[in-house]
């Protein structure tokens, strides 16, 4: 069975920094797109930023500049590093992967989420 398990979230001044990581587990055959989602309460889930199997980012305007999704495409892993951090980035943060497993059946999972907490 797929699993994606997510580490790195907690609480951050204004303007620090915070590293997230998501590495995939089990019977994996091939991964596609692997992002990152955030939902802060009351709003919807909202797509941070996504890096292709080929390596193609793409992010949203609100993190550009700020965020940086890399992938570690041997440990199967995800990276997201959060620089000059504001409290509106506070949210649970998702990790998403499109993934073909062991019997070639292609789905999307989700991580259990991480909380990130932005406040003085």
């Amino acid at each position: 069975q797929v699993q994606l398990v997510e580490s790195g979230g907690g609480s951050v001044q204004p303007g620090g920094s915070l590293r997230l990581s998501c590495a995939a587990s089990g019977r994996i055959f091939n991964i596609n797109t692997m992002g990152w989602f955030r939902q802060a309460p009351g709003k919807e889930r909202e797509l941070v930023a996504t890096i292709t199997g080929g390596g193609m980012t793409n992010y949203a305007d609100s993190v550009k500049g700020r965020f940086t999704i890399s992938r570690d495409y041997i440990k199967n892993t995800v990276y997201l590093q959060m620089n000059s951090l504001k409290p509106e980035d506070t949210a649970v943060y998702y990790c998403n992967a499109k993934i073909v497993d062991g019997s070639r059946y292609r789905d999307d999972y989700w991580g259990q989420g991480t909380q990130v907490t932005v406040s003085s």
